[in-house]
């Protein structure tokens, strides 16, 4: 008697594992889904800039995954989006006060951006198709790993920027004062610059891969 296919070939469940490392690199919000683009390009001038915002970003992530992994079942769904974003706007209030209270100049810096984490498609998108459907467990790795892989995408502009347009990385100079910084790496043509060369070597360094796995296979 023939055995089912099903029964032979044992299904993957998702692990925490796989859950983090999602977000940081298989589906990298920045590199991979391209998402949350504004602050991407506006505030990634400088690596400490990148820095915060990446880091502020993943805390409301983290929180409001939390937070609606907690409620999921008692939230209607006429009002599931409207609490969604009032639970977002929250923890964006409470991050703009901190930073704030840590320091005017960063504040300035990062602008309106702060305030426009609430309207970030990454943060809505994963509170719906995550944490909206599964355990306060996997919705903190899950925004862990996202929130991660966001802060290491903005990071990657910021330092490759910085250097480049000033010649320095985190405010410590690099190179000498003979180096003549390339001011549009400052301006907003320099995020896209620097955002399609990323783009441009990780989907390289991918196909490279592939192609060595299927020439292993073949």
């Amino acid at each position: 008697m023939a055995v089912g296919l099903d029964h032979d070939v044992p299904h993957h469940s998702p692990t925490g594992a796989d859950d983090f490392l999602d977000g940081v690199w298989k589906r990298n919000p920045v590199f991979v889904q391209v998402l949350g683009m504004c602050p991407v390009l506006a505030v990634s001038n400088t690596a400490v800039n990148a820095l915060a915002m990446g880091l502020a970003t993943a805390f409301v992530l983290l929180m409001s995954g939390v937070v609606v992994s907690l409620i999921r079942h008692l939230v209607p769904g006429q009002v599931r989006i409207v609490t969604f974003i009032l639970v977002i706007a929250t923890f964006v209030t409470i991050v703009d006060y901190v930073i704030q209270a840590i320091s005017l100049e960063l504040h300035r810096a990062l602008g309106a951006f702060i305030s426009l984490i609430v309207v970030n498609c990454l943060i809505l998108g994963r509170a719906e198709a995550f944490a909206s459907k599964q355990g306060v467990r996997r919705s903190i790795l899950d925004a862990l790993g996202m929130g991660a892989g966001f802060t290491l995408g903005l990071l990657s502009l910021g330092v490759v920027r910085e250097v480049l347009g000033n010649g320095s990385l985190f405010g410590l100079r690099l190179l000498g004062e003979s180096y003549q910084p390339w001011t549009v790496m400052m301006l907003p043509p320099g995020g896209f610059f620097t955002l399609a060369a990323w783009l441009l070597l990780i989907n390289w360094f991918s196909s490279r891969t592939s192609a060595g796995e299927s020439g292993i296979a073949g």
